[in-house]
């Protein structure tokens, strides 16, 4: 799939990026999927872009502490909506202005935490094309590192592998997981780049 077909087929599969709304019955938080494509190509395929993800700083007050995550955050009141949420966020933790640097393409299906012990949230997943030339950084002490991974290698099976989790209460448990230049993805961020894979693989 060639990037200037990906809009469509994200409105197509998960509807448009502005019929994302709130859920009025729990908190809601946004994450920027970034994707930045190779230098020197007009419409390059899908698979030779690069997709930003940060890894969380450890701390006892982050469910997530550690982990590999998209960028984002909760929505809070000065956001006048969830895509804005997910630019501030962006900007907030690794300097990207994806509102000058960048342009929406569309969003994900909005997910909710699996585990018993995490936040009671909708999540919702916006995909943002940044230019070629874009670089991020650490910007937050919420944000430990920041990688670029080529959506081609997410996508390897050969990268697939499981990751055992071990809970203080509930024991060990594993999960699928992508490993890649020595990081481990899993959990609701694997689920989210697991979604939108699949948008890949439709035909066009």
């Amino acid at each position: 799939m060639r990037l200037s077909q990906l809009p469509d087929a994200l409105a197509e599969r998960f509807g448009p990026a502005n019929s994302a709304f709130p859920d009025r019955h729990r908190k809601n938080a946004a994450v920027a999927l970034v994707l930045r494509p190779p230098s020197g190509v007009a419409d390059p395929r899908v698979d030779r872009c690069e997709v930003l993800a940060i890894r969380r700083a450890d701390s006892s007050r982050d469910p997530w502490s550690g982990q590999m995550a998209l960028p984002g955050g909760s929505l809070d009141a000065v956001d006048p909506g969830l895509m804005a949420a997910a630019v501030r966020e962006a900007h907030e933790e690794t300097g990207l202005r994806l509102d000058v640097d960048g342009h929406p393409l569309g969003r994900i299906e909005p997910m909710r935490p699996l585990g018993v012990r995490l936040p009671v949230i909708t999540i919702w997943p916006f995909v943002f094309q940044a230019d070629p030339t874009t670089k991020a950084r650490i910007a937050s002490p919420e944000v430990a590192s920041v990688h670029w991974f080529q959506v081609r290698a997410l996508g390897d099976r050969s990268n697939r592998d499981s990751y055992t989790y071990r809970d203080p209460s509930l024991g060990a448990r594993q999960f699928p997981c992508i490993r890649l230049d020595g990081q481990v993805i899993w959990g609701l961020t694997y689920r989210i780049l697991t979604e939108f894979l699949e948008v890949l693989r439709q035909p066009v």
